[in-house]
């Protein structure tokens, strides 16, 4: 059973860094994407970032330049770098997991909580 347990987060202020990690289960499919979804009350979840299973990354476009996706193949884990935080950032990060041919497509972690405010 696939599992994504995320951590980090927190709160920061406009112009600083925050980093998110997810960690997950061992992925018997191909092909994959890993990555995260920003949520805020009210609103559809909006993309972030993701990296696929050969490390080809695509960024939400508000958040390219800003934010880098990373992946540790030996440790199972994803990184999100948040660099020169802005207040729209803030929201409920979800790291999820695509499976594009699979009978379940999308599984997705609990969510983290990321504020930025001054």
């Amino acid at each position: 059973q696939v599992q994504l347990v995320e951590s980090g987060g927190g709160w920061g202020r406009p112009g600083q860094s925050l980093a998110l990690s997810c960690k997950y289960s061992e992925i018997t499919f191909r092909p994959f994407t890993l990555g995260w979804y920003r949520q805020v009350p009210g609103k559809q979840r909006e993309f972030v970032a993701s990296i696929d299973q050969g490390s080809t990354t695509n960024y939400g476009g508000s958040r390219r330049g800003r934010f880098f996706i990373t992946r540790n193949v030996a440790e199972n884990w994803i990184r999100l770098q948040m660099d020169r935080l802005e207040l729209d950032d803030t929201g409920t990060y979800y790291c999820y997991l695509e499976n594009p041919t699979g009978r379940v497509r999308y599984y997705w972690g609990q969510g983290t909580q990321v504020t930025v405010s001054s």
